[in-house]
């Protein structure tokens, strides 16, 4: 049974997502339920105190201080801290925004001559909020502890190239100490233990059940392994032996069909949502691939996107959209049944 089809533009005729209007301040769903917009985040200067008189003043004689920005985001997670941690290739680094402690800080190696972090893609935390970041183009994963010092990679070999083609999505399982790694050029998720050694490998190229066209995102939930499945333009859900469970998702344009989809995650009443790239949505679905709602359209204001890619919902059901081309990430909240306040 559908929750809903009532996001604002397709209330009418509309088929296509091209016909979308502007969203209201909130999105009122059935029983309670809604989707509030709270802020934006693109600045180091975001998270600092308010400067005071004196600090002006010096700011005025020796110059403002340079502060770190969004330069190009694509993937964002959140820790048991609240910290949100954004990656930026086009900064080559990290982002970490702590508001709870008024403090901020860049992770980067680009310039080391030994494991140098040339494109950071997509982000985990594990239960200690160790950090562990995939690097597309140096093919390894960059791992972090939770206070931003550098530890390890995952798949260095001799003579410093890595292991994995382009790593892309990453899902890290402490309980079970397993790190899960789409390697979208090998159309592959490996599974590894903590020091990256391979345990199993599931998929292969292809467009039927567990068979991918280039994987990105993953998310862990429950038993289930969720991935992108990008050019076959859905979701598949698999089991943690990568049993295949069901799909989400296909080519279109339409209401409930997917072009470039991104980010996925999930609230805490079990809906997916999923990012699509070149639509600048957020499309939510239940269990049964069904479209419940959406918000977003194309834009550079609230509730607008420009080429948005990851998504991250954390306990509290907070929704982080990583707006790539605004340069910024918009904050959201989802507000369940039996929480209305």
């Amino acid at each position: 049974m559908l929750l809903l089809m009532v996001a604002p533009a397709w209330a009418g005729k509309h088929s296509k997502l091209d016909s979308i209007q502007p969203a209201p301040p909130e999105l009122l769903l059935p029983e309670g339920r809604k989707v509030t917009w709270e802020r934006s985040i693109s600045l180091e200067r975001e998270v600092k105190p308010k400067r005071g008189f004196w600090t002006k003043l010096v700011d005025v004689v020796a110059g403002e201080p340079d502060f770190h920005y969004l330069v190009d985001p694509y993937s964002v997670t959140t820790d048991s801290r609240g910290r949100i941690i954004v990656t930026d290739p086009g900064a080559v680094g990290v982002h970490i925004f702590d508001f709870a402690q008024q403090k901020y800080k860049f992770l980067t190696r680009r310039d080391k001559d030994k494991d140098a972090m040339l494109s950071p893609q997509c982000v985990a935390v594990d239960g200690l909020d160790n950090i562990y970041v995939t690097d597309s183009k140096a093919g390894k994963i960059f791992v972090f502890d939770n206070g931003g010092k550098f530890k390890r990679t995952i798949g260095s070999l001799k003579g410093g190239e890595g292991f994995f083609k382009r790593p892309t999505g990453i899902a890290v399982d402490s309980a079970a100490q397993r790190i899960y790694v789409s390697d979208t050029l090998r159309n592959r998720i490996y599974v590894t233990d903590m020091t990256g050694s391979v345990l199993q490998v599931i998929g292969k190229p292809g467009t039927g059940p567990a068979e991918f066209n280039y994987p990105t995102e993953l998310r862990l939930r429950g038993n289930d392994l969720v991935i992108v499945d990008a050019m076959n333009f859905r979701v598949q859900v698999l089991d943690r032996s990568g049993q295949f469970r069901y799909s989400v998702g296909r080519l279109g344009d339409g209401i409930g069909w997917m072009f470039r989809p991104k980010g996925i995650g999930f609230d805490s009443e079990g809906h997916l949502y999923v990012v699509d790239g070149a639509w600048g949505v957020v499309q939510v679905f239940n269990d049964q691939g069904e479209l419940l709602y959406y918000f977003g359209q194309k834009g550079n204001g609230p509730w607008e996107f420009q080429l948005p890619s990851g998504l991250q919902i954390d306990s509290a059901d907070r929704i982080y959209v990583v707006d790539s081309y605004n340069r910024r990430v918009q904050v959201f909240h989802y507000t369940a049944i039996g929480k209305q306040s």
